[in-house]
């Protein structure tokens, strides 16, 4: 709402920050890609940073941990199946005793089993849903309230602009992420008054691993819907993680961003 210049001028506003010094942040799926830049950009705004990864991904986890270390952060990789319930609990346990408190949460990892809805059977079905929703549920109730009793938090849910207009072959993919959006919406309703901001980032195609798959003659499709005409970069998620983990975004709450380069608007 506007205001005229004499009442404005009253307000005592603090220049805009967006320094992470002194909180600790955890993201899944921080080895590669979008993951991979979101861990390296908090920790260069100041944040400690856990990463997790796949069974298989531990090179990879640790060499970002390194990244981070060089930094003068914290880092610490763990290497868990985010499919498996007992995974989860076991590697939140294990983040909680390393880094006592999570001020930032970063829900990102994920996973693709792309086929047509009509080869499409129940096992691909639940190992996306497993990974990419069901671990969400199970690693965030780790962690928010802790942050609420601290008056002072920052959850992040990496969506998808398929979670938002689908996409021919990833009924499993799609049905995931629209379900951390609405998740999302449903915890900063509930957390909004506890100093906890809930936020959803739907990046649109991203120059990652996930792309490898698709042919050339594909992504030159995916680029003239794009009007910006490329894919997204994973530092530009990167980005628009850190404004929503930062202090300046306290009065954000339950907003899905479109990284999307105008794909859809």
């Amino acid at each position: 709402m506007a205001t005229d210049l004499a009442s404005s001028a009253s307000l005592d506003l603090d220049i805009p920050s967006f320094s992470l010094l002194g909180k600790k942040a955890f993201v899944t799926g921080g080895s590669r890609g979008i993951g991979r830049a979101i861990a390296l950009t908090l920790a260069a705004a100041g944040a400690d940073v856990a990463v997790s990864c796949s069974h298989n991904g531990g090179a990879s986890a640790e060499e970002v941990c390194r990244t981070i270390r060089d930094m003068g952060r914290k880092a610490e990789p763990y290497a868990f199946d985010l499919a498996t319930h007992g995974d989860v609990e076991t590697m939140c346990a294990q983040v909680k005793d390393e880094f006592e408190a999570i001020d930032i949460l970063v829900n990102n990892a994920g996973i693709t089993r792309d086929r047509s809805f009509k080869k499409m059977n129940r096992e691909v079905w639940d190992e996306v849903i497993n990974t990419n929703l069901n671990s969400v549920f199970d690693v965030t109730r780790h962690f928010i309230d802790g942050m609420a009793d601290r008056g002072w938090g920052r959850v992040i849910n990496i969506s998808s602009i398929v979670g938002e207009i689908g996409n021919f072959g990833q009924a499993n993919y799609a049905a995931a992420k629209a379900g951390l959006i609405g998740f999302t919406k449903t915890l900063a309703r509930e957390y909004a008054r506890k100093g906890v901001t809930v936020n959803a980032v739907a990046p649109g195609f991203i120059q990652t691993r996930m792309m490898d798959g698709i042919p050339e003659k594909g992504l030159e499709a995916v680029r003239a819907m794009t009007p910006v005409g490329r894919l997204g970069d994973p530092m530009e998620i990167g980005a628009g993680v850190l404004f929503l983990a930062s202090p300046s975004a306290a009065f954000i709450t339950g907003h899905v961003l479109d990284i999307n380069g105008g794909m859809a608007m």
